[in-house]
């Protein structure tokens, strides 16, 4: 097994949301160190470390961090997004019910070095039992003194709030999670400017996935060099991934970034469910192009890797189907989803979504034509690039890398051409 016990290391532990086993396990160490260095010399070891956002983006943790101008009096926010809303991803969840204080602490450390007094965490509605996890644990922090005013006598204060959604997928993006925190609609703003200068309440603002922050810790404990070597150079560190589908042994596994994915399957997995052929492989999350058993055996699980197979390592929900399955089925049920969790906002994808949804429909009901697959990439163009979000691309890049690896799924669901009838002499 090449499984890693980096996030996942207290997992199975008795007791494990308490902070007497964290402290026992040299929980909050990191924070007392992080506390005797300064703002610069902790984000300065987060970029050194190759942490890159575990949300799905994967942009550069202590490069994100930098942004903030400090200088600026105004208040600065961290904001935790714990709104795991993308099909097929499901790792924040039990770092948050197994070991809510590696979180809390990654959030304290980030916190000091952005200058933020308060940061949030914004869950997803539908986790609505770990609120309570969450807030226990967050209370436990206050009362030994990692939270709250003059945490351990350094002079620096900050506070975590709880903040569930409401279940609207689009408030996964950053922007739209902002909105929905001030108490308005969950829809994306305009970017520029971006949240670490203009975010939450109009002042500097970072918004960090939940195995981001969680990460933290560890890299101030043993140094940005250790965290990298544990994955590839311009992708440090170790990674979950939700591994679901026709694996024998589906779950959440953390492995090195690099890692290749059909070990993640064959070991971890423990191979494909009934002896059948791997077929195809979302890696990412539904978001991220589809690829077939050719591309999934060059795959490793890396952010170049993947793109130079034609997709995204993303949030790393890896779905794995078979030979039996169709895959013209399976993306219809992604466009139903994108069109169902479209905030409307802009045209592109409130109307591209709709129009993309009625003729998989009309596929589905056997009146499909091949002119239809030819107007589906014409809409995939039309609404890539051009909506207010990456919803947007969220809804077309499945559907424009499933007609290209399988389009004879699709065909066979186009209306046969009727026989021609002869008059009778």
């Amino acid at each position: 097994m090449a499984e890693l016990k980096v996030l996942t290391a207290r997992f199975g532990t008795p007791n494990s949301t308490h902070i007497d086993t964290y402290l026992r396990d040299g929980g909050y160490k990191a924070l007392e160190k992080a506390l005797k260095m300064t703002q610069d010399d902790v984000i300065n070891e987060v970029k050194k470390s190759a942490l890159r956002g575990r949300g799905g983006a994967g942009f550069s943790a202590g490069v994100k961090w930098s942004f903030v101008p400090r200088q600026l009096n105004k208040p600065k926010y961290l904001v935790c997004n714990a709104d795991e809303s993308e099909p097929g991803t499901c790792k924040d969840r039990p770092l948050m019910e197994l070991d809510p204080h590696q979180l809390i602490e990654g959030m304290a450390i980030g916190s000091y070095a952005l200058g933020a007094n308060l940061s949030f965490i914004y869950i997803r509605g539908e986790y609505w039992y770990l609120i309570d996890i969450l807030e226990k644990a967050i209370q436990q922090a206050k009362d030994r003194g990692y939270l709250g005013k003059n945490i351990l006598g350094s002079g620096f204060d900050h506070n975590i709030i709880v903040h569930p959604g409401a279940g609207a997928y689009i408030c996964g993006e950053e922007t739209a999670l902002l909105n929905s925190l001030e108490g308005k609609r969950g829809h994306p703003r305009i970017k520029p400017p971006f949240p670490a200068v203009v975010g939450l309440y109009g002042c500097p603002t970072v918004v960090n996935n939940v195995e981001t922050l969680a990460a933290v810790p560890h890299i101030i404990n043993k140094g940005a060099d250790w965290y990298r070597e544990l994955g590839t150079e311009k992708s440090g560190g170790s990674k979950m991934f939700s591994l679901s589908g026709h694996v024998n042994k589906p779950g959440n596994y953390e492995v090195r970034m690099g890692y290749p994915l059909m070990d993640l399957i064959n070991i971890e997995g423990a191979g494909m469910r009934g002896g059948k052929k791997l077929k195809a492989v979302i890696v990412g999350g539904s978001s991220v192009p589809i690829i077939n058993a050719e591309a999934a055996a060059k795959c490793n699980l890396d952010y170049e890797s993947c793109q130079s197979v034609g997709t995204m390592l993303g949030s790393g929900g890896v779905i794995v189907m078979d030979e039996t399955v169709d895959i013209f089925e399976t993306t219809f049920n992604l466009i139903r989803f994108y069109n169902h969790e479209s905030c409307g906002w802009c045209t592109p994808c409130r109307e591209g979504t709709d129009w993309l949804l009625k003729i998989f429909k009309k596929i589905k009901a056997g009146m499909g034509e091949e002119s239809d697959l030819d107007l589906i990439l014409k809409l995939c163009v039309n609404i890539e690039g051009r909506s207010h979000c990456p919803l947007g691309e969220a809804a077309v890049w499945p559907i424009t890398s499933a007609l290209k690896h399988f389009s004879d799924d699709f065909k066979k669901h186009l209306r046969k051409s009727l026989p021609v009838l002869t008059m009778a002499k």
